[in-house]
């Protein structure tokens, strides 16, 4: 069912501005709270390094960003069948609301911080309709020429959201904590009423029901895998993670085996929440899961140069640990720049000669930057670091905006909500999943030699043996916590009452800029390498991913027949692959019904004269592969047959072929009557 079309050109570049609000807005809260949560929790008079409210400080981090893993597709799906800007008006409604709500907070102690977790993650919500509609309203409001470019500058606000969140929050936080919430509220309430006067339907929405059991298991098994991470690097028991733990170890089997359930579930029910057949279109599936490996890089990459630079860099030239917190963000600009830089550009260029060369290369220089990163001593020179940080960034601007633009064009335009939302659960639960293997590689580094390190320093400074004994001992976590947060460690660790103790002179140099950098310096480093290793590996494999994705092509707004199919003509059996000219390059792909099912069709070329170029016969399986004259575009028209010709109305999209394999599954709608007068 078609949805009114916008009128005039200009509607477009109001989508695009629009959405790219809501993305900088849902993104730049994913990061803001990082800095800012040492102000927060002395807001609310609770300290976030006790042990028991460990869990509190990772809620309050990681709440928001389960939230948006988990839902963004179900509400793309609900986007497709009621209306993707009806959902994004709604989502920056919600997300206005709670900004508020938190914004206010009024309680303190343990109350004050459920309260902040259960806004942040309802706060989430608003943000998983935003993020799920955004990328679908744009690729609905832009021709497959200018995708690329739309998208682009919606990624670059995607990721540069991030790195602004850590700064504003920063600024904010010292004045007054509750400003880090209010910041959003004007924004949310403007966003809200210009998408609402100016943001019209300009896709197809396909009216279903609800897959309420594909909805819940998902929910479910999601939930329970990324709780497991969050939980896998706590401490538990005399471990310094909780890998081991029984509850971990349920609620991430658990939670596998309940998304293996969902995958059944989407194969059997008539009206799936998401079509598990759009992982046969290999652009689809080589791009998201090049995307998963780069966010998987990506992601922990952030933490990592956190406690870098507050933990170490920062305190050795000369800045307090109080003030690390915003440096750190403002050190960490060129990132951001070089993403800016190469986002739109790499976009722009991916309209036109395609994603496969610019994600494979964006991929491949940011593997050997974080290779370069690892060369670097830890305590580096700014101007190697800046360079460094810029390639890096440069390289995900150059992988981000072909990637995406590539698969939101590979989808037929009425799962653009739902593989949306797809792609952003790939992205977000990686973020998610990073964070825990990032963590546990630096925790596992830290705990071979950061407590014999400890326990030596802290002795021949005078701390009593038994004191420094129960420092060592503990868990790397809430070393590596504490630097994240801009607390002196040491200060922390050691409390009033033994600073005291061992005097003003000891306690002044133990408490200083020079003992703890140093003293973390060595173990940091291990547990560096460790991490940035798996970060270049998984750039490398996304690199892979990348160059399997086939040659350009695009799903356009479907060429539906309004009449009877028309009859079975005598088809020309499917060229073999030897007769074909192999500069050419060849169309293959499957027809398909909407469960997935091959279907029974003739599958037609035609070229820009109207004349037929190529022919085939499907299989069984609904696949075909054709052989054009010569490189061009082409319409490729797949019309049921048999069976199938009364079920299914016949499909025409739009295909380039420029000397490679061009992928493209057909997904037929059922046939509709025609009623009027």
């Amino acid at each position: 069912m078609t949805a009114e079309k916008p009128v005039g050109d200009g509607y477009k570049w109001v989508a695009l501005s629009n959405t790219t609000l809501g993305v900088l807005i849902v993104t730049i809260n994913m990061s803001i709270l990082l800095i800012a949560l040492p102000d927060i929790f002395k807001g609310i008079d609770i300290s976030p390094l006790a042990p028991g409210n460990i869990s509190y400080l990772l809620w309050l981090i990681m709440g928001y960003l389960v939230v948006t893993a988990v839902l963004v597709v179900s509400f793309g799906r609900v986007g497709d069948m009621y209306g993707r800007t009806r959902m994004y008006n709604l989502g920056f409604a919600v997300f206005t609301v709670f900004s508020i709500l938190l914004a206010v907070t009024w309680m303190h102690g343990d109350a004050g911080a459920l309260w902040l977790i259960s806004m942040r993650v309802l706060q989430g919500i608003g943000g998983a309709l935003l993020l799920a509609n955004s990328t679908a309203i744009l690729t609905d409001a832009f021709p497959t020429h200018q995708r690329g470019l739309a998208l682009g500058i919606n990624s670059v606000a995607a990721i540069a959201g991030s790195f602004i969140g850590l700064i504003i929050g920063g600024v904010l936080a010292p004045v007054n904590w509750h400003l880090v919430f209010v910041v959003s509220v004007p924004i949310g309430v403007f966003g809200t009423i210009w998408a609402y006067l100016k943001l019209r339907e300009a896709g197809e929405r396909h009216v279903a029901r609800i897959d309420w059991w594909g909805n819940v298991t998902f929910a479910v098994g999601l939930i329970a895998v990324l709780m497991g991470i969050t939980y896998g690097i706590q401490p538990y028991g005399g471990h310094v993670m909780g890998w081991t733990s029984p509850m971990v170890l349920t609620l991430i089997i658990g939670g596998v085996v309940v998304l293996a359930v969902f995958a059944v579930i989407e194969t059997r029910v008539p009206e799936p929440m998401f079509h598990l057949s759009l992982f046969r279109i290999r652009a689809f599936t080589a791009g998201n899961v090049a995307s998963l490996l780069a966010a998987l890089g990506r992601g922990g990459l952030q933490f990592i140069l956190i406690i870098w630079l507050q933990g170490i860099w920062l305190p050795q030239h000369g800045y307090d640990y109080e003030s690390t917190p915003l440096w750190a963000g403002i050190y960490m600009v060129p990132l951001t720049i070089g993403f800016l830089v190469a986002g739109p550009l790499s976009g722009i260029l991916s309209d036109r000669y395609g994603a496969r060369t610019f994600a494979t290369v964006g991929m491949v220089v940011a593997a050997a930057s974080f290779l370069a990163l690892k060369f670097l001593p830890v305590d580096f020179a700014y101007a190697g670091f800046a360079v460094i940080l810029a390639v890096n960034g440069l390289a995900m601007g150059l992988f981000s905006s072909p990637n995406r633009a590539a698969i939101m064009n590979s989808v037929p335009p009425d799962q653009r909500g739902a593989a949306a939302g797809m792609t952003s659960t790939f992205q977000n639960s990686a973020t998610v999943l990073s964070i825990g293997i990032f963590f546990s590689m630096l925790i596992l580094g830290l705990s071979s030699t950061l407590p014999a390190s400890l326990y030596n320093g802290l002795t021949q400074h005078g701390v009593p043996g038994d004191v420094a004994t129960g420092i060592a001992g503990l868990p790397p976590v809430s070393t590596l916590f504490a630097a994240l947060l801009g607390y002196n460690p040491i200060q922390t660790l050691l409390g009033p009452q033994v600073l005291a103790q061992i005097g003003p002179d000891q306690a002044a140099y133990l408490t200083g800029r020079s003992f703890f950098p140093q003293l973390i310096s060595g173990p940091f480093a291990d547990g560096l390498t460790f991490a940035l290793v798996f970060a270049a590996v998984c750039c490398l494999v996304a690199a892979f991913g990348s160059l399997l994705r086939g040659g350009k092509y695009a799903h356009e707004d479907s060429v539906v027949a309004t009449t009877a199919a028309e009859p079975a003509q005598p088809a020309q059996p499917a060229q073999q692959p030897a007769e074909r000219p192999a500069a050419t390059g060849t169309v293959l792909g499957h027809v398909l019904a909407p469960d997935g099912a091959g279907l029974h069709a003739v599958v037609t070329l035609v070229g820009h004269d109207g004349q037929e170029a190529a022919r085939a016969v499907t299989g069984d399986d609904g696949a075909f592969h054709l052989g054009p004259p010569r490189s061009g575009d082409y319409v490729l028209v797949a019309t049921p047959r048999d069976g199938a010709a009364t079920a299914f109305s016949p499909r025409a999209d739009r295909v380039s072929v420029n000397g490679g394999p061009a992928a493209m599954d057909l997904v037929l709608r059922p046939r509709v009557p025609l009623r009027g007068v």
